[in-house]
């Protein structure tokens, strides 16, 4: 992969602060979405009047979360091809254009994803607390002028300003989301007896927003994986990185280890049992080669690093052990790989971000 060096390793690690462009385009940006959520909340209303906020089917706010979704694509793939021009993204540009299309699609589809998620998890907690309560004509034309406002806004602020850190951020926060809302939302009570990939074996919103997440997830961490890139090469220019193959050898195998996580939610276990494992145990692989590897491949970064790394690397080999002799079950044992693998992301990205300085 070949990025520009041109922004310092600095201005990358951390998030620049919003413009005043960037800011007024996303009120502009909420102000359109309102305009047409509250044309969409009538015609909701009209159509389906008296709707409860939420119900087992989704009811208003199933509907809403479709029209967040809908704002937010429309939201993020604008405001994410806006900001290629902004101080410290000019790196984008030189990016080949089938690789700043995936990662267009990747931010827009995540962005998409999180928008319908929060807001549809948002109305089922809501209606909880208004069990019954029918959303007349004035309520539904607020609650969706409000609703999509609200989701462009944050959406377009946040792919204005997408550096690696943020972007890691973004995956942890659609990852947690997403398996959490298709737990809760699981037809079977007991689906954590059998095992983690339960989840997407119901024909059902469940299995759509597990399945869905991970495919999504898998997508956004190749994109990720360009973001890393352009900092390792910033880091091997710098001559804090002594290996300079470096960028390349991380960058592939996070698009692997992305290409394989999708391929967990594309394979549910109900489908093809073969290639699901195959895509988890590459996963895993790709997870363990970037920790073994990390001493001799990321020479220069913190010691701390590596010694968390170990670390890492320690819990996951104690985790395989304890499940081998039966003390976890199959659902523990994956879920706690799952977060083993997600953790070390969020604590490379940061130590990513400080590599170099002096204090």
């Amino acid at each position: 992969m070949t990025t520009s060096t041109t922004a310092s390793h600095s201005g990358a690690a951390a998030p620049a602060p919003p413009t005043l462009r960037a800011e007024s385009e996303a009120v502009y940006a909420a102000g359109a979405a309102g305009v047409l959520g509250a044309a969409y909340g009538l015609v909701v209303s009209l159509v389906l009047p008296d709707l409860p906020l939420a119900n087992a089917t989704g009811a208003f706010g199933l509907l809403a979360a479709i029209g967040a979704g809908l704002v937010a694509a429309a939201a993020s793939g604008t405001g994410y091809w806006r900001s290629r021009n902004r101080p410290g993204q000019e790196w984008r540009r030189a990016l080949p254009a089938w690789k700043f299309t995936v990662n267009t699609i990747s931010v827009v589809i995540v962005h998409t994803a999180l928008a319908f998620l929060v807001t549809y998890a948002g109305f089922r907690l809501l209606g909880l607390g208004f069990i019954g309560l029918p959303v007349v004509t004035f309520w539904a034309i607020l609650l969706m002028a409000v609703t999509l406002g609200l989701a462009s806004y944050l959406v377009y602020l946040s792919v204005s300003r997408v550096t690696t850190q943020r972007m890691s951020s973004l995956l942890m926060a659609f990852i947690v989301i997403g398996t959490l809302t298709a737990m809760v939302t699981s037809p079977d009570p007991g689906w954590w007896k059998v095992h983690f990939s339960q989840l997407g074996t119901f024909d059902d919103l469940c299995s759509v927003v597990f399945n869905g997440t991970l495919i999504a997830g898998g997508l956004l961490v190749t994109t990720f994986a360009v973001y890393i890139a352009n900092d390792l090469h910033q880091l091997a220019a710098e001559r804090v990185l002594t290996n300079a193959a470096a960028p390349r050898i991380v960058s592939t195998l996070f698009v692997i280890m992305g290409v394989m996580l999708a391929g967990v939610g594309i394979f549910p276990v109900d489908v093809n049992l073969w290639l699901h494992n195959l895509s988890a145990s590459g996963m895993a692989l790709m997870f363990l080669a970037l920790l073994i590897a990390g001493p001799r491949l990321l020479r220069g970064m913190p010691r701390t690093y590596f010694v968390s790394g170990w670390a890492f690397l320690f819990a996951t080999l104690a985790s395989v052990v304890l499940f081998v002799v039966g003390y976890f079950s199959l659902t523990a044992f994956e879920i706690i790989i799952f977060a083993l693998i997600f953790g070390w992301i969020a604590v490379f990205i940061r130590f990513l971000g400080v590599s170099g300085q002096r204090e």
